[in-house]
């Protein structure tokens, strides 16, 4: 079980655990708040999901690109 929980980890952004470090909140509840919420809300949560996670990317991608800057 756990293996397959690190997968879908791995594959859906990681949005869910970011925001539960930072907010110190078990990701399972955020989980849990975003599945309900997307009902009540007929799935538009969905798209600050996407925008968190592409920014996410986009941070990692600019820090990547800082540190290979820095070891030259």
């Amino acid at each position: 079980m756990q293996q397959i929980r690190q997968n879908i980890e791995n594959y859906a952004f990681g949005v869910c655990t970011y925001l539960g470090s930072k907010l110190n909140v078990s990701t399972g509840t955020i989980r849990l708040y975003f599945i309900y919420v997307s009902f009540l809300t007929f799935g538009s949560p969905v798209i600050i999901y996407l925008t968190i996670a592409f920014w996410l990317k986009f941070r990692h991608y600019i820090m990547a690109r800082r540190h290979s800057v820095w070891d030259l």
